[in-house]
């Protein structure tokens, strides 16, 4: 369990540093469109930034299944939360990025409550992944089910100055329906007659997760577009960890009213992410510091 938390804090550093790459090459690219795909993936794959955002990824995703595979998802994923504030750090330091205010406080008080949450929970025993069919049945379903009605409603012109953020959740929950299915195809239980579905859960939801978190870092700032993205993500899949794998929860009342808190906060940290007019104004006008350029 400890060689996986350890892969689990490797993970939240590349993460980021993979996700602020790919922003920087999506901001260069043209508009991704699902009427023309081929287009849009040409372009990225003509970005040497995104290029190595996603290989960077590819690596953090290695480890992060090796992670999964050691330790009980909500702990991974509680440790991956906590490193969110080394996005602003990264971001700030590396490619000069303006972050505002409110955002470094809406990382840290999500990834404290993240932390919190897991902190209060009783000490696990094994990498806890075995399930029940109709737990993983019904939370994947009911996460597919919020991540459609979010696809077709950000569509919507009474949603057009948040579509960015919109699209910042979808990838988020599509990215927690894959995670959580990784975990159970680690933990074997069920057979072929559940692995072989949450396989093409896995492939389906993150191929449509990358599509969207494309979409998502086009058209948003890289503070609120990868730290909502990142936070859903573990957010759902620490509730996953607690609904579908049995995590177990606090046996005392104190610890009940300080997970309520953990969530409160969650909550909280999302409402405060995404940037001001005046933030995004400054943050049009940033200066790279890193080369070469895409």
């Amino acid at each position: 369990m400890e060689i996986g938390i350890g892969l689990a804090v490797a993970v939240a550093l590349i993460t980021n540093l993979a996700s602020l790459l790919k922003h920087r090459g999506c901001q260069a690219a043209p508009a991704v469109s699902i009427g023309s795909p081929l287009t849009g993936l040409r372009a990225l794959a003509g970005s040497r930034w995104f290029v190595a955002g996603w290989l960077l990824a590819g690596v953090g995703w290695l480890a992060h299944v090796a992670a999964l595979s050691l330790a009980p998802i909500s702990m991974v994923q509680a440790v991956l939360a906590g490193g969110a504030v080394t996005l602003a750090v990264l971001s700030q330091r590396l490619f000069g990025d303006r972050v505002e205010p409110r955002q470094w406080l809406a990382l840290t008080i999500g990834a404290v409550g993240l932390v919190l949450l897991v902190v209060t929970l009783p000490q696990p025993h094994g990498a806890d992944s075995g399930f029940s069919t109709a737990a993983i049945i019904g939370f994947e379903g009911g996460l597919i089910l919020l991540a459609a009605g979010i696809a077709l409603g950000h569509r919507s012109e009474r949603f057009a100055e948040r579509r960015g953020v919109l699209r910042a959740v979808l990838a988020g929950l599509l990215f927690a329906l894959a995670g959580i299915a990784i975990k159970a195809v680690l933990g074997g239980s069920g057979g072929l007659v559940m692995i072989i579905p949450l396989v093409v859960v896995i492939v389906a939801c993150g191929a449509s997760a990358q599509y969207s978190a494309v979409g998502a870092l086009q058209g948003g700032g890289a503070i609120e577009t990868i730290g909502l993205m990142g936070l859903v993500a573990n957010a759902v899949q620490i509730i996953g960890g607690l609904l579908v794998f049995g995590d177990p929860l606090s046996p005392g009342a104190l610890g009940i009213v300080l997970q309520g808190t953990a969530f409160a906060m969650v909550c909280f940290s999302a409402l405060l992410l995404p940037s001001t007019p005046s933030g995004r104004i400054a943050a049009s006008g940033r200066t790279l510091r890193l080369r070469p350029s895409a």
